[in-house]
């Protein structure tokens, strides 16, 4: 027998605070690891590990490579790095992004169901897009527990409805009760099972070359789908890796990113038409009036079909 010893966390935006919430809750003499994961940009240091520090009694730092899981310990995942634990140690890595993040949650709460089985929580919190859904559900088949936020208690509640659209989570709470739940769970002995190894959920890295269905957003590579029950999966060669819900808004920034592009090409072309038709010679046929009026009329389509899909009719600054 042994006691769930190991809980990984996810959030994204909205999170710091219910994590300051989690995080308050928890006593020093916690008998489990804590790894938490928070989508932070790539290019910006994150105060993270500051704010939790002082949030709580658990000493927070900022996770290395090769470091072993200690109970009672607080770690954190750095920019631009996947943490994932192997055995009972921590691993940092600048593997392929996924759902668009690096860090990601569900190469967290994968790693964790593939290590620790049984002993593992799992906690989704507030945050955009769906990451994190697979990982929970992957700790549950490795027979892990998994706790939600109360969507109405998140700040952004599509991260833990993500969840609630995939599986009936073993605990629905508020950020405030967070840390008494925890406490709880680590106290519960069970089964000191390995994880089965070879369900698709936990062995989702493997691509057993189906036909590729879409490009990459990350790399421009083929994506394979996977066939993971009620939602496919996809992931391309080198590893980047989407749901369907992220892989549609990536589709949609990418698609009105070159709209913008577009758009900027055909007024510049006017505007150049313009300059050269008032220096055409009488008798030339207008040629380059043509050509500016041409430009014109497709960057209106193009401002319209923009409106459609909903992007904003005026160029996002850079």
């Amino acid at each position: 027998m042994a006691h769930r010893d190991v809980i990984v966390v996810g959030a994204s935006a909205g999170g710091v605070e219910a994590l300051r919430a989690m995080v308050g809750g928890l006593p020093a003499d916690l008998p489990a690891s804590v790894l938490i994961v928070l989508h932070v940009p790539r290019e910006t240091p994150s105060a993270l590990t500051r704010i939790l520090d002082r949030a709580g009694p658990l000493p927070v730092r900022t996770a290395f490579d090769g470091e072993p899981l200690v109970p009672g310990r607080i770690y954190v995942a750095p920019p631009d790095r996947h943490m994932l634990v192997l055995g009972d140690r921590v691993r940092i890595n600048s593997g392929p992004s996924e759902n668009g993040h690096r860090p990601a949650i569900d190469p967290l709460f994968r790693s964790a169901a593939r290590a620790a089985g049984t002993r593992v929580i799992a906690v989704v919190l507030s945050g955009n897009r769906d990451d994190g859904a697979v990982g929970a559900e992957a700790v549950a088949v490795a027979g892990g527990v998994v706790v939600v936020q109360e969507p109405g208690d998140a700040l952004n509640d599509s991260m833990p409805r993500a969840v609630l659209n995939r599986l009936d989570p073993d605990h629905l709470v508020g950020a405030a009760d967070l840390g008494a739940l925890l406490v709880r769970l680590t106290a519960v002995t069970v089964p000191d099972q390995p994880a089965v190894l070879d369900h698709p959920l936990l062995d989702i890295d493997k691509i057993i070359d189906p036909p590729a269905v879409y490009g990459c957003p990350s790399c421009g590579g083929g994506l394979f789908e996977l066939e993971i029950w009620p939602q496919p999966a996809y992931r391309c060669r080198i590893g980047h890796a989407w749901s369907p819900e992220s892989l549609l808004e990536e589709q949609a920034t990418t698609t009105e990113g070159a709209l913008w592009t577009a758009l900027r090409a055909l007024e510049e072309k006017t505007a150049l038409s313009r300059r050269l038709a008032d220096r055409e010679r009488a008798g030339s046929g207008g040629r380059f009036a043509r050509m500016a009026d041409d430009a014109e009329a497709g960057a209106g389509l193009i401002r319209d079909l923009l409106a459609r899909i909903g992007g904003s009719t005026t160029e996002p600054e850079v």
